[in-house]
């Protein structure tokens, strides 16, 4: 953590689905853009289930600031059916001045934990630390402030997707 009053965001949303079940979706590549409430993923590059830490998963991604690009996502937590976490790395992109950022890990970090709190209910929050990121980064994100309306989305068709299955 950096001394300059960066701490992890996250919001949370009780599910009425087992964590099993929310777990699949979350650790689905194929899944994330149906749940994705920020817009920018627009499909999975990577059909493989997440199955442990040191998986890999690419995600095609667009927004207005960066055009199409394509994040490969090194998984760096993961507890079944418990936790799963992620380090976003640029791998592609359309604008030139991106290509320098190009396999470079800034250190942010996609965090999802589920807490079961009964067999078919389950909490489920979702954390963007970017602490370790450099203060290029964490300026531009607000310290991660400006994902939370979209994880907010995120959370809600997280649970409509959980309790349609």
């Amino acid at each position: 953590m950096t001394d300059d009053g960066c701490r992890p965001v996250f919001v949370s949303r009780r599910i009425e689905a087992p964590a099993s079940t929310v777990f699949e979706l979350l650790t689905d590549p194929s899944t994330h853009p149906g749940i994705d409430g920020s817009g920018m993923v627009k499909e999975a590059a990577s059909t493989s289930v997440i199955s442990g830490v040191g998986a890999v998963f690419a995600m095609r991604m667009y927004n207005t600031e960066m055009g199409d690009y394509e994040i490969t996502n090194h998984v760096v937590e993961y507890e079944l059916n418990r936790r799963v976490g992620w380090e976003p790395v640029l791998s592609a992109a359309s604008r030139a001045e991106d290509a320098p950022d190009i396999g470079h890990r800034a250190g942010h970090r996609w965090i999802y934990e589920l807490t079961a709190v009964g067999p078919n209910t389950t909490i489920v929050t979702e954390t963007f630390d970017c602490c370790r990121a450099p203060e290029w980064l964490r300026k531009a994100v607000d310290n991660g402030n400006r994902w939370v309306q979209s994880m907010t989305t995120t959370l809600e068709k997280l649970d409509r997707k959980a309790t349609t299955k």
